[in-house]
Formats: C-alpha cells, sequence, structure tokens
C-alpha cells in the first residue's frame, strides 16, 4: 500500500465551510421554542441542552445565557451541567471527531506515538479542532476493543492495530 502524506495544508483544500459565528436571529428564534417546549420544567435542562446543541453543534456562551434566563435557572448551574457531561462542548467540533484510544492496552501497544503522529499531522493538540473545521482530536480511555489494540475511532468507524505510519492513509479517508 502506497503511504499518501498528509499536512495541514493538503487537510485545509476540502475546508468544511461553515464557520462558527455568533447565533443568528433564526438559531435564537429555534432555541427560544426548545426552551418554550420545557417551560416549568427546570429538571428537563439536560434535555434542552442537546436540543440546544444541534442547533450549532457547541454551546456558545450566549446560547448558555438565553436558556438560564429563559428557564429561570442560574448561570452556573447550566454552565456546571454543561462542564460534567463530556458530550456538551462550548468549542466547535470538526466535522469528523478522532478519538485515540489511550486505555491500558492501546497505551502499551504504541497509543501515545499514534496520537502523536495525528496531531502532527492535524497541526493541533488533542482537544482542539483544525481550523477549516474539519477533524477534532481527542483521547479516549477505552472503546471496549483491547484485542485490536492499539485503536484510533474517527466518528463511529473504528481502526484497528493503527500505527503512526497507518495515521495518513487514515486521514485521507476523511478529506
Amino acid at each position: 500500500m502506497t503511504t499518501t502524506e498528509v499536512s495541514p495544508a493538503s487537510l485545509a483544500r476540502a475546508a468544511w465551510p461553515e464557520k462558527p459565528d455568533d447565533m443568528d436571529d433564526d438559531v435564537r428564534a429555534r432555541l427560544r421554542q426548545i426552551v418554550a417546549q420545557h417551560e416549568g420544567h427546570p429538571d428537563e435542562l439536560i434535555q434542552v441542552l442537546h436540543e440546544a446543541q444541534a442547533l450549532l453543534g457547541w454551546l456558545p456562551h450566549e446560547m448558555l445565557a438565553t436558556i438560564a434566563t429563559d428557564m429561570r435557572l442560574p448561570y452556573s448551574r447550566v454552565r456546571g451541567v454543561v462542564t460534567f457531561y463530556s458530550l456538551f462542548t462550548t468549542a466547535p467540533r470538526g466535522r469528523h471527531t478522532i478519538s485515540s484510544c489511550l486505555g491500558t492496552a492501546c497505551y502499551v501497544r504504541g497509543g501515545r506515538d499514534v496520537l502523536a503522529k495525528l496531531s502532527d499531522t492535524l497541526g493541533i493538540d488533542e482537544d482542539e479542532t483544525t481550523p477549516d473545521r474539519r477533524f477534532s482530536l481527542g483521547v479516549v480511555r477505552c472503546v471496549g476493543a483491547c484485542g485490536l489494540a492499539p485503536v484510533v475511532t474517527v466518528d463511529d468507524d473504528v481502526y484497528k492495530r493503527v500505527n503512526p505510519n497507518k495515521v495518513n492513509d487514515l486521514l485521507e479517508r476523511y478529506v
């Protein structure tokens, strides 16, 4: 198999056109509709946050403040829930989420080297997103595939026995 060199510049050629801008009037209106459907039910905050995050793919400060105000909850409670649960994000994520497993089996079999190669190739560190919003890079502690270690996931795709030499080919599938 031929290995194609992937660089941050080559990834930018196929940039995801959407940029994380402030909320527009349409998003504000849809957010208020979501909150109104849960009026008087502060116990449904997590559901509201799920629906709100689906609007932009992330939860900017303005969105959290609107939810807190409209649900008559302290901002600290809303922010606390968002920061507690890893499925919520206050930073824009990429179109593709790459997770490098660093559980025991993956770590021992070279998971840290795979993560370093992903980071170098994409030009970002873990928990960051490429400027074109194509990729976000993260770490997971176990994906339950220890016999296939080291493992990398891209969205719902699982890649087994990944080594640094396979990273470029893996990324090419998503450019």
